[in-house]
């Protein structure tokens, strides 16, 4: 390349001698573009190049010249095009994404009707027979008196499972839609709670008392589950009461009484008959929680008689004293013989525990959806996804329900439900110490409410509204209360990459569909999800979240909990929950497998010269149901198994496996006069006979009589065999929570979910997911940019999300009255 200051000696040198062409092509100088443009970029150049050019040079050159054109044009071209895409789809929005589940005819014929909740018409036709049926006088629950006759709730009677297998698997005749209807008969001789069964629906023309026959005789009128007219009732007790003690209140709590709310107890004395409840009182704040807001007095309220006029307040506390009226109390504090802790009145925007947004909202998180639509299909009470087949369902007491469960056209589970929600309180109040809610009784079905989009649940997800008739005539809608969605676990359900021998990666994503109902039980908010996976396991999770329940810090307050306020102990308590689960394992016959491991010291068989512990297996197969009723917290083998008599391609007996994760506190000591009505959380796991006179393993009864509970899970377990029998698990999971800071506002569902799986073990003959369509295998030989060897090279066309306008009514038909509370 000439330098550029030597260029004006060369320039002349070359216009003036004949050698100049000579020259040029010594020093390398030809006609091509990319040769003469770096000398110098000047006119010069390319005419000096062009005169030297030899005739085949010139006419390479005129080639060359027409070809540039040609790719110039062609590229000016491209880009006015993509100029002209970008403009014509500026401000665009992308194409939506299609949202809706495809429409289509239930593949079952609609058998999964047979489990189907009661519709609203259901549930009104059933109120109108027995109004006119009875030959009673019935009143609305919603006002009825304690001495009144009234319908407390209505919900399905499931079938016989005998009668529903043979309709399902169709060798019988459709089962007779019935109802279940409970009833207060407080204007009796001798009041009590009966239960008929109704049917058959849409029209009925029957009822059957079916209490005798359920439970050995009558339900004592005592037992039966607080209304929520009968907390208004108390709650008006107590204004009237608290009016005896104005300056106390004012003292205490800068309160006049009528600005305090109230939190029941339960159970609601200590021995049956009693029917008298703590209520502790808090400083209420709109547009927060009161229950970290403790003032420090509690009352004890007897409402066991059937005249209201009647009802009277027994006991007083007050900052670890105790006394027999509101009247004395007022009297101590005007002698100054009271020592009173003067709680202020907080301020909305300062209250302990406020949830309301301290900043702004930021940038959004990510968003779930589904590029192609959901893969998952919801009809009526059924729901179909990837291999599965799952009907579904909400009792207004126990809560979620699962029947006649598939995966691949099998059945695997016949009845998933939740059985019972525990939480069992320590304090040195005396309402923090006496409670055990059993959440059955006051309806975890019927307090779970509408979900918000985008947050209890994807915002594409699919809701479906849930029907309840409790403590009225009239059948009430908890809408979206449910969700189905497909959950990506962002993990690898399984993968592998292989780095010897032959070199590809494999690998599948782990998604699941979830089943989704969260209940609100006053403070506390229960999650429960039922997951459903592509490995043919079923998950089964719950998390607490919600505010924790407080009482007024005093004295040695904190050997029962932690100070989160100035005034608040946050008190410690187990949750225990309780599920049934009847797994047909290839059949209805089945058996209980064991298998753990063990250590045995041997010589080494090549030599005999040193000894190792060898790891080994040990099985067993459980006889009877003494032997697979495992203590909680006890050690039990990590292997336990529902077994068909049948065997896989391999010679194993076709299983399932039962895998609990809990962190369960300790068990109500079995010398409690109320254990035996909690005694189902004796057991971490049982396995006993299926019977029908044993559907459940608790009552909405035995809240307010545990020392003579109405059903006690013990005596289920009476050592029948359980070798090729139908059998059920029912499986107990929980922790022990004991509160601190970070509890304030809410606690967190991050390491308070427990639960358990049930996985295939030997079912199959392979992992099932290898007919997932969500599979990924590519190796060395291939190109994994491309579509053909990997998918994920391919995502689908970038797409808007169908997201529907929010909207949310899950404050509608409610009200602030009191309600029935449990946590």
């Amino acid at each position: 390349m000439v330098p550029s200051k030597s260029w004006p000696h060369l320039r002349a040198s070359l216009m003036r001698s004949p050698m100049g062409c000579s020259l040029l092509r010594e020093r390398g100088i030809k006609h091509k573009p990319n040769q003469t443009q770096p000398l110098l970029v000047t006119g010069e150049v390319l005419q000096l190049g062009a005169r030297c050019a030899r005739p085949w040079e010139r006419r390479a050159s005129a080639a060359m010249n027409v070809r540039t054109a040609l790719v110039l044009l062609a590229l000016a071209l491209a880009t006015v095009l993509a100029l002209v895409c970008v403009l014509l789809t500026r401000g665009r929005a992308p194409a939506a994404c299609p949202h809706q589940p495809p429409v289509q005819e239930d593949p079952d014929g609609g058998q999964s009707l047979v489990f189907a909740d009661l519709t609203p018409a259901e549930l009104a036709q059933v109120v109108r027979y027995l109004q006119g049926h009875l030959g009673l006088r019935l009143v609305d629950a919603a006002r009825a008196k304690p001495s009144d006759n009234c319908i407390a709730s209505v919900e399905l009677q499931v079938p016989a499972k005998a009668e529903a297998l043979r309709f399902l698997d169709g060798a019988g005749a459709r089962p007779p839609r019935e109802a279940l209807a409970v009833l207060y008969f407080g204007e009796q001789a001798e009041p009590n709670v009966t239960e008929y069964v109704v049917g058959p629906l849409p029209a009925p023309v029957y009822h059957r008392d079916v209490t005798v026959r359920r439970y050995g005789g009558k339900v004592p009128y005592h037992r039966r589950p607080v209304t929520g007219k009968e907390y208004m009732d108390i709650n008006v007790l107590i204004r009237t009461e608290l009016r005896k003690a104005p300056r106390f209140l004012a003292a205490c709590c800068e309160s006049d009484g009528t600005d305090l709310a109230t939190l029941t107890t339960a159970p609601r004395g200590f021995k049956s008959g009693d029917r008298a409840t703590w209520f502790v009182l808090f400083h209420s704040v709109a547009g927060s929680g009161q229950y970290l807001l403790p003032v420090g007095l509690e009352v004890l309220v007897d409402h066991g008689d059937l005249d209201v006029s009647l009802w009277q307040l027994r006991r007083i506390f007050y900052n670890g004293h105790y006394f027999t009226s509101m009247g004395d109390l007022e009297e101590a504090f005007v002698a100054n013989s009271l020592e009173v802790v003067r709680v202020q009145k907080p301020r909305a925007e300062s209250v302990l525990g406020s949830m309301r947004l301290r900043h702004q909202p930021g940038s959004p998180g990510p968003l779930h959806y589904e590029p192609q639509g959901p893969r998952y299909s919801v009809v009526a009470n059924r729901i179909t996804f990837q291999g599965w087949s799952i009907t579904f369902g909400m009792s207004p007491s126990s809560g979620p329900r699962f029947f006649d469960i598939r995966y691949r056209g099998e059945r695997i589970v016949y009845e998933l439900s939740l059985q019972e929600a525990l939480a069992l309180y320590g304090s040195n109040c005396p309402g923090g110490m006496s409670t055990r809610y059993l959440d059955g009784s006051f309806g975890i079905g019927r307090f779970a409410y509408e979900l918000v989009r985008g947050l209890d649940c994807p915002y594409t997800a699919t809701f479906v509204h849930q029907h309840y008739l409790v403590e009225s005539d009239t059948p009430k809608t908890n809408q979206n209360s449910l969700c189905v969605f497909e959950h990506d676990a962002a993990l690898p359900l399984r993968r592998h990459f292989s780095d010897s021998h032959s070199l590809y990666y494999g690998g599948l994503r782990k998604t699941a569909l979830v089943v989704r109902a969260i209940s609100t039980l006053i403070n506390y908010d229960y999650i429960w999800d039922f997951m459903f996976h592509s490995s043919g396991a079923v998950e089964v999770r719950v998390h607490a979240t919600g505010y924790i329940s407080t009482s007024f810090l005093h004295g040695q307050g904190t050997d029962y909990g932690s100070r989160v306020g100035p005034h608040t102990l946050g008190t410690m308590h187990l949750h225990h929950m309780h599920y049934k689960v009847d797994l047909d394992v290839d059949g209805q016959l089945n058996s209980l497998e064991t298998q753990d491991m063990g250590y045995k010291l041997m010589k080494e068989p090549w030599s005999m010269q040193n000894t190792i512990e060898r790891l080994h297996l040990r099985r067993k197969r459980l006889e009877r149901e003494d032997e697979a009723a495992f203590p909680l917290n006890a050690p039990m083998p990590r292997y336990v198994s529902f077994a068909s008599p049948n065997s896989n391609k391999w010679g194993h007996p076709r299983s399932y496996r039962i895998q609990i994760t809990s962190f369960a506190g300790e068990h109500l000591p079995i010398s409690s006069p109320m254990e035996r009505a909690i005694s189902w959380g004796r057991y971490q796991l049982a396995v006993t006979r299926r019977k029908e006179e044993e559907p459940s393993s608790t009552s909405i009864y035995n809240q307010n009589d545990p020392w003579t509970p109405t059903v006690a899970f013990a005596d289920f377990i009476n050592n029948e065999t359980i070798t090729n029998e139908d059998l059920v698990a029912w499986i107990s999971v929980g922790f022990l929570h004991v509160p601190h800071a970070e509890d304030i506002p809410n606690t967190v569902t991050v390491g308070n979910g427990v639960g358990f799986f049930l996985r295939p073990y030997n079912y199959f003959d392979e992992d099932p997911s290898v007919d997932s369509p969500d599979g990924v295998y590519f190796n060395s030989e291939q190109d994994p940019g491309t579509c053909g060897a990997n998918p994920l090279a391919c995502p689908p066309p970038a797409c808007a999300p169908h997201l529907p306008p929010f909207r949310y009514g899950g404050f509608l038909n409610l009200s602030l009255a009191p309600l029935p509370g449990a946590l």
